[in-house]
């Protein structure tokens, strides 16, 4: 169990909190690529750790991210007309640039100078891979951009979804920790789903159900490691890595390309999912990136022009109890990022972690709450910089491989779970 002052330490990540004031040391997915196409398109209105902030695109293809609201009377400039090199407040006139600079006042007799000391806050905003990345934090200490392999690679090699979670952060990310539950909520999908099934790897989560855990630290955070029995008394071994505050990647599958998370707080209560698939050697198939797409795998289908899924708990995510029933689903939902999400979201907003009684198959999940509190209170008690924020850090794999019993997995698999451009994963 947790006390309730730790649970609430680790879950809160709005400004001032010590969570909050960690996840802002990082680079931190804001948006998807996508959803500023062009010069001068739509602003989009974003939350991020509690704050509410208006993403544009100028008409020099600048990105900005600033307050969502205008420094006269506060109205959102989410209705605002983003037109020659700023955004526009509809209500009287009043314009900012991508910095939140005031560069326009008309009503004003001395513009200039009643602008330059008027300006909103504003973070930046950095197109990496097909993900728009925002540092909230001191620019002084601001970090290189993120070195991800899946936003390393070519385009064709890689995909990027994101779907919005009725959740804190925290138990979103600790059912991307934890590889015990695949072999029972995820095991339809082992089966059926186009970007898992066929892998030799699919056997041995299925034919063993009680994997033995074993975490090692990595520089950026730890690397998780799920050990289940295979042929000839060798061991399968599934190593995921966890890299501060909220990167994971779930251990490969045959050739299948290999995918992972970000969770992002919304705030308290909700957080983004963004979901990449990648092949660190070869293009994704027409097929397969069609897979993507369409929600199978780690991505979901979501509602036309939002980023809500067609399953959510306000229609009990479509449950078929006649296909748990078939054990076509285990739970009866289809899809296993709305079966994590499902049962993630059952715990309510914010889970109340005194109440838990957690096994040793936890222990990732105890590691990573243990790395993350010490983290945040050794920030804000003497500045220490965080694990994750170098970007030598984000140079890391996941990867499923069979071992003789007396192998240590990290030792035997240090090249494995290194990022190496031009070298496939290693994968069963």
């Amino acid at each position: 169990m947790l006390r309730p002052e730790l649970n609430e330490l680790l879950t809160q990540t709005g400004p001032g909190t010590p969570m909050g004031e960690l996840f802002r040391q990082y680079w931190i997915p804001a948006l998807l690529a996508e959803e500023l196409p062009e010069n001068d398109c739509s602003p989009v209105r974003i939350k991020l750790l509690s704050e509410r902030l208006i993403a544009f695109r100028d008409s020099d293809g600048r990105y900005g991210l600033i307050d969502e609201f205008c420094a006269h009377r506060g109205a959102s400039l989410w209705f605002g007309r983003n037109e020659e090199g700023g955004l526009r407040c509809s209500y009287h006139g009043w314009k900012y640039d991508v910095t939140g600079q005031c560069v326009e006042v008309p009503s004003e007799a001395d513009n200039s100078s009643f602008c330059a000391n008027v300006k909103l806050r504003a973070y930046p905003l950095i197109k990496v891979g097909d993900i728009l990345w925002t540092h909230m934090g001191d620019p002084a200490k601001r970090p290189a951009p993120p070195e991800f392999e899946f936003i390393q690679v070519p385009p064709e090699q890689t995909y990027t979804s994101k779907r919005w979670q009725e959740c804190n952060w925290l138990q979103a990310l600790e059912g991307g920790i934890d590889s015990s539950h695949v072999t029972w909520l995820h095991s339809g999908a082992l089966k059926s789903d186009p970007l898992f099934k066929g892998a030799k790897g699919n056997q041995y989560n299925i034919g063993d159900l009680k994997p033995f855990f074993e975490v090692a630290e990595a520089d950026g955070g730890l690397f998780v490691g799920a050990r289940r029995n295979a042929e000839d008394g060798n061991y399968y071994w599934r190593i995921t890595p966890w890299i501060m505050p909220s990167f994971t990647m779930v251990p490969p599958r045959g050739d299948h390309p290999v995918h992972g998370h970000f969770w992002v707080p919304i705030d308290d209560e909700n957080c983004w999912v963004y979901t990449f698939d990648y092949h660190p050697v070869r293009a994704l198939t027409p097929a397969e990136r069609q897979a993507m797409i369409d929600g199978f795998g780690v991505h979901s289908e979501n509602i036309p022009g939002t980023y809500r899924p067609v399953r959510n708990k306000d229609n009990d995510y479509l449950m078929d109890r006649e296909a748990q029933k078939r054990g076509e689903h285990y739970s009866g939902i289809k899809g296993i990022a709305i079966q994590d999400a499902s049962l993630q979201e059952s715990m309510g907003p914010i889970v109340d972690r005194s109440k838990e009684r957690l096994v040793a198959a936890d222990s990732g999940i105890i590691k990573a709450r243990q790395k993350l509190r010490k983290a945040a209170i050794a920030l804000r008690d003497q500045g220490v910089t965080p694990p994750g924020v170098d970007p030598a850090h984000h140079r890391v794999r996941s990867a499923a491989v069979v071992l003789p019993r007396k192998e240590s997995f990290l030792e035997a698999c240090g090249d494995a779970v290194t990022a190496t451009p031009g070298v496939p994963q290693t994968t069963v």
